[in-house]
């Protein structure tokens, strides 16, 4: 029979090994048959005294015959026993013994029984330090390394084993590395050198390892190493914990990139930007390849209709690979079966952690096919873009070649920030959509490009705000006048957007029927800086009933400017707008000297009317600040460069413009504010196209003024209109005759139209009305306007002056 130690020890720390436990041998009936020298040791009884004795009888007493019963039925019934059992010692006391108890069976058929005892406390002690080494070594989630003095592995957990695939003894004398292969932190073998060498322990050092048996899949593992010493203070090795907190760097991964995320996407109001910044994040840290799809109204800033399908177009794809199957910009075609028709159509995410890319989910021809099975992709995540109820496109997300495939963490994650960058790219095209209408309400509220006038030549440029803050509240404007001038206005609205374009529409048209008075030009710009005080005002008012912030319009630049080309005078008021260049032909630059005036609804302060001559084929020109302030803000700068550019006054008007734009704007400049430009050439009436005649205020007069009338048109080729006219003619002459003082002018102007023009010294207004049946005067005037095509009256220093005009007969 074999010795206790062979039959039951597991390493010679074993309180049951040979040498440290007692052993006894009982036979079938329980009779002892053997006895140790260990044995008499622990209970004193000597081998002639136990030898041939029942063992419960002389170890057990009474009172813990129960308990040893239990055990013997165990042992019977299983075949072996392991417990604590209290047995008598040979002086009587009771001595608590650890034991084990296994069958052996002789030749086949005799049984007998090993029953081998140790202290308990020995025992409790050894159960104790086995647990905890199995714990180590066999239960562990955190892996161990132990490398001996010469840095080779001596041992390793079976957390290790899992990790690296490698069996828990085969990486015995093995070097540091070798079943572990390290990315970022550098050899294995040396990091183990540092520590034995120093003594100086790691704690905690996350690096990126790939397994042996797994090269494909990316972990992080944390970590620890310290130098293991004796009592003695000898070397024995370094001991290594390695934890996998892949789960944890990938959480926390995740989470920096929503926070890029946020801080990221968003950064303009710009529909495709946004769609831009969404694709660059998700390739940043979550896939190879992302691509985002609008539908087609959100791309131009409509809303999409409730439960729309497509078509989808491809706003959006990074990295940038040249042989993706669809580009930006390009319709997306989708059959009903592909994962992007379903996430549109069920409106929720779509994720295929092993897909097979099959081509016939698109309507592609065969070249684009074999680029899309070239790319690798395996793993694919479809979410839908929903903001306020509305689905705007979808966002696809692919994993290529090595990478690993898509887990539920990332569809969530993936949701959480395409949700996010759906809301912005919502408000983009909602800035969009009021961009385009301020736009839309802009340009039919600024004037076509005017022709056919006898004062000026006209050209103009007009230039939007891009992107923020929005279409800004500049303008221009060529206003036909009596006597053949013209009013040039160029203004510009504080503030941007959809009510700055509105209020810049409110100003136009104040400006407009202001100039059909024939006011000064600063009267006319007294009364819009009254008018802007008004409207501000009521804007403030509503703000405050609304609680609204919305942008209040609280001033306004302006400049207006009269041209009269029979005396080439030109008279012009500013309100705290940028001053006119004037270019004369002899190619002199000359920004004028008009005072400035304060800008529209401060109030309280007069404007100034300057006047000067301009020679024939002089440049007027008018901008709006924008102008100025588009290169690098230096105002001197630009408006020397503005006066170089307007310094060949025989170029065509167009030309002009080109070379201001030019001189004046970068390259694929997007203007932060508008810009507005107006350039007018003048032009001087031929002498004999104006007549001009001064009557006294005589009975005669009118006669007279028949008499001249006719001559000149019948001069002028113009005898179908002469009773017509030398009836205008007559009653105005009568009215001045009746109601004014000193003498009259009468004017005859052919240009596009026949002017006639008179004028005295009285500023009463002459007044259209109906005369009744009964009365014998009162029908002069109304007269005069149903035989012409316009009439007016328009005041000076000296008096006034009613005009008409009608339409030259057809050739």
């Amino acid at each position: 029979m074999g010795t206790p130690a062979t039959l039951f020890s597991e390493s010679p720390e074993d309180p049951f090994a040979l040498g440290h436990g007692g052993s006894a041998v009982l036979d079938d009936h329980g009779t002892v048959v053997g006895w140790s020298t260990r044995a008499q040791e622990l209970l004193g009884y000597p081998a002639k005294e136990v030898i041939g004795r029942a063992w419960p009888d002389l170890l057990i007493d009474a009172r813990d015959l129960p308990l040893a019963r239990a055990a013997v039925a165990v042992a019977m019934r299983t075949g072996g026993w392991f417990g604590v059992l209290p047995v008598r010692h040979r002086d009587g006391r009771r001595v608590e013994l650890g034991f084990r108890a296994r069958a052996i069976t002789r030749e086949g058929e005799h049984r007998e029984w090993v029953l081998v005892g140790a202290p308990a406390a020995d025992v409790v002690a050894w159960q104790r330090d086995r647990a905890l080494l199995d714990g180590l070594y066999r239960r562990s989630p955190i892996g161990l390394v132990i490398h001996g003095p010469d840095r080779r592995v001596i041992r390793i957990n079976r957390a290790v084993e899992k990790a690296s695939g490698v069996p828990a003894d085969l990486p015995v004398g093995h070097r540091p590395g070798e079943f572990l292969v390290d990315e970022d932190a550098g050899p294995a073998e040396e990091r183990v050198r540092h520590v034995l060498e120093t003594g100086e322990p790691l704690i905690f050092t996350e690096q990126s390892a790939r397994a042996r048996h797994d090269p494909g899949r990316e972990r992080m593992v944390s970590v620890s190493a310290f130098r293991m010493e004796d009592a003695a203070g000898r070397v024995l090795g370094v001991a290594e914990t390695i934890e996998d907190v892949t789960a944890r760097y990938q959480a926390q991964r995740r989470l920096a990139l929503l926070n890029e995320a946020s801080a990221r996407i968003g950064t303009s109001l710009d529909v495709r930007q946004t769609a831009h910044e969404l694709a660059d994040v998700a390739v940043h840290g979550l896939a190879d390849y992302c691509s985002v799809d609008l539908l087609r109204p959100v791309t131009i800033g409509d809303e999409p209709v409730p439960g729309a399908s497509g078509p989808l177009i491809r706003v959006a794809f990074s990295p940038p690979e040249r042989r993706i199957p669809f580009h930006e910009g390009e319709v997306i075609p989708l059959l009903p079966e592909s994962p992007q028709a379903r996430c549109l159509a069920e409106c929720r995410p779509i994720a295929e952690r092993r897909l097979s890319l099959r081509p016939e989910w698109y309507a592609m021809d065969r070249r684009r096919v074999e680029i899309a099975l070239g790319l690798g992709v395996h793993s694919l995540i479809v979410l839908p873009l929903v903001a306020r109820g509305l689905v705007l496109g979808i966002v696809s997300l692919w994993r290529a070649r090595h990478s690993e495939p898509f887990e539920e963490d990332d569809v969530a994650v993936a949701q959480e920030f395409s949700s996010r960058a759906a809301v912005c790219i919502d408000n983009a095209r909602r800035f969009t959509q009021q961009q385009n209408a301020a736009l839309t309400l802009q340009r039919s509220l600024l004037p076509g490009v005017a022709s056919d006038l006898p004062a000026v030549d006209v050209a103009c440029r007009y230039f939007p705000a891009s992107g923020e803050p929005g279409i800004g509240g500049d303008w221009f404007d060529v206003i036909p006048l009596s006597g053949a001038r013209v009013a040039l206005v160029v203004g510009d609205v504080v503030g941007h957007g959809i009510h700055a374009a509105a209020s810049m529409g409110r100003l136009r048209a104040a400006v407009r029927t202001l100039a059909s008075l024939d006011l000064e030009p600063d009267e006319i710009v007294a009364r819009l800086d009254d008018l802007v005080s008004l409207l501000a005002g009521e804007l403030e008012a509503t703000a405050d009933d609304n609680e609204s912030t919305v942008e209040q319009v609280l001033g306004a630049t302006c400049l207006y400017a009269v041209y009269d080309p029979v005396s080439r005078h030109c008279s012009m008021a500013r309100a705290g707008h940028p001053a006119p260049v004037v270019s004369t032909p002899d190619g002199q630059v000359d920004v004028i000297d008009l005072p400035a005036g304060p800008p529209l609804g401060l109030g309280g302060l007069p404007f100034e009317t300057y006047d000067l001559d301009l020679p024939e084929g002089s440049l007027l020109t008018l901008y709006t600040n924008g102008l100025l302030e588009a290169r690098d803000g230096d105002i001197d700068v630009a408006l020397e460069s503005l006066r170089a550019s307007l310094a060949h006054p025989d170029d065509s008007l167009d030309s002009t413009c080109h070379a201001v734009v030019e001189t004046l704007l970068p390259k694929d400049y997007l203007p932060s504010d508008d810009i507005a430009l107006l350039v007018a050439r003048t032009r001087v009436l031929p002498p004999e196209n104006v007549a001009s005649w001064q009557l006294p205020l005589e009975p005669t007069a009118a006669a007279r003024a028949r008499e001249l009338t006719t001559a000149k048109l019948a001069e002028w080729g113009l005898t179908d209109l002469a009773f017509t006219t030398e009836l205008v003619a007559s009653e105005l002459v009568t009215n001045a005759y009746r109601y004014a003082a000193g003498p009259v002018v009468l004017r005859l102007i052919r240009t596009h139209c026949l002017i006639c023009e008179v004028s005295d010294s009285s500023h009463t207004s002459p007044h259209l009305r109906r005369a009744l049946t009964t009365d014998e005067g009162g029908r002069g005037l109304f007269l005069v306007a149903q035989l012409t095509e316009r009439w007016g009256t328009r005041y000076s220093h000296d008096g006034k002056t009613v005009w008409t005009e009608q339409a030259l007969p057809s050739a």
